[in-house]
């Protein structure tokens, strides 16, 4: 028996979807521990292209049991949708996934205060992906929220929910929103609520026994450590801690059973949204590193579409996420993408305020006129080979990937220099 968790070390971004997958082959458990659908894991099994916002990516493994933990904030509408499209892909889909009853719902209203925050907040917006993930959150902590185990009673859940659209669109009102039509919004939950309501379950029960049974499972990380509300850029965060503490806390999984954290990073930097950036490049390099948007391994959202800001690879910010979340190993992703320069910066330090740091700041004001500081590396100007071992990528290449190992301190179990399964070096 083994529990592991994988993690993104920076913004998010950083590939778990494809990861998730590799790691699904020795695991007979996945579960999505914190977040909803502003997480898009993007795999490509075949070139066939998956893009998963609320299913644990271990669904595309045909023997693999898959959670949606407690700690996650779930939209019922869109997970019934998701479900529905991934039905006629995947081999028994539905009869492997299990909703935690102690996770919370995303509602329809959570979407419209989402977006009416963001509006009226206009040049100092956080730049959520307006999927209702904060206000549910918000919900959540106020404990006035619903919860999946209220669903199984559908006659009480309709009554729930009708006292809380009309106390949301009184709210919304006052805000100056437009508030919900209440029929046509009622029947569109409850449609979505029913088709589930076979998937809810005691998950830290079940994840217990089969801890018991001595399965393996893989807890699955969404958004990355410097988006955790407590660790991350804060304001510009998610509202969830995306650390392998909240992988803990939305499973109900102690820290004594885990025996592996992976971390994940990019061979550069990219972010989503708003909030600081020290090593965010300069146009044209960013978008050589962006990619022109024509394939699914470009700097894309999954979610939203959004083109990423994109720049070096910054090693402080690698290194807080590492440090916070125990990071035992290290995989790292599109090394492939940096086969297009000659030189190559990694950035190693700040100078703030008169004085130097490899130690990433809680003020994001002091990041706003921060300096990295930079070492440069030589490229390699080559495509890098089919292949299953990393001894066998270019010698520049390979003194990257070591300067990256020593200065976390981790050692990198896998490199990534493509989309697919395949294009992976252990």
């Amino acid at each position: 028996m083994s529990v592991s968790m994988l993690i993104g070390l920076q913004w998010g971004d950083e590939g778990k979807g494809k990861f998730v997958d590799i790691l699904a082959e020795k695991s007979d458990v996945v579960v999505r521990c914190q977040g909803g659908a502003n997480a898009g894991h993007t795999v490509v099994i075949d070139g066939e292209v998956f893009a998963l916002h609320l299913i644990p990516s271990g669904i595309l493994r045909d023997n693999v049991l898959c959670v949606i933990g407690n700690g996650t904030v779930t939209d019922p509408v869109g997970l019934a949708k998701e479900l529905g499209e991934i039905r006629s892909r995947v081999h028994d889909a539905e009869k492997r996934l299990f909703i935690s009853d102690r996770a919370h719902m995303v509602m329809p209203w959570h979407k419209r205060f989402d977006s009416l925050g963001e509006e009226l907040l206009g040049d100092s917006s956080i730049g959520t992906t307006r999927k209702g993930i904060g206000p549910a959150y918000t919900d959540k902590a106020k404990r006035s929220g619903l919860r999946w185990h209220q669903a199984r009673d559908a006659a009480a859940f309709a009554v729930r929910f009708r006292d809380a659209l009309r106390a949301a669109n009184r709210m919304l009102e006052l805000l100056g929103g437009q508030p919900l039509p209440e029929k046509e919004t009622e029947e569109e939950i409850m449609t979505a609520v029913d088709a589930l309501r076979p998937r809810i379950a005691d998950t830290v029960a079940l994840l217990h026994g089969w801890i018991r049974e001595g399965r393996n499972i893989l807890l699955e990380g969404a958004q990355g450590a410097m988006l955790d509300i407590d660790f991350g850029t804060y304001p510009f965060v998610t509202s969830s801690n995306t650390t392998a503490a909240g992988c803990l806390s939305g499973t109900g999984i102690p820290p004594r059973r885990i025996q592996d954290i992976h971390g994940l990073i990019k061979a550069f930097t990219t972010r989503v949204g708003s909030g600081p950036f020290p090593t965010e490049a300069d146009p044209a390099t960013a978008s050589l590193l962006r990619g022109s948007g024509s394939n699914q391994w470009d700097e894309f959202g999954t979610t939203t579409g959004r083109p990423r800001r994109c720049g070096w690879l910054d090693l402080v910010v690698a290194r807080h996420g590492a440090r916070i979340n125990g990071a035992t190993k290290l995989h790292i992703t599109k090394l492939d993408i940096l086969s297009q320069f000659d030189d190559l910066k990694i950035c190693t330090a700040y100078r703030i305020g008169g004085g130097t740091s490899s130690d990433f700041p809680a003020d994001v004001d002091l990041l706003k006129d921060c300096e990295p500081m930079y070492e440069t590396l030589p490229g390699w100007k080559t495509p890098l080979p089919a292949c299953q071992a990393m001894a066998d990528l270019p010698p520049a290449a390979a003194g990257y990937l070591r300067r990256i190992s020593d200065f976390l301190e981790v050692e990198i179990a896998s490199v990534s220099y493509g989309p697919g399964r395949e294009q992976t070096a252990f």
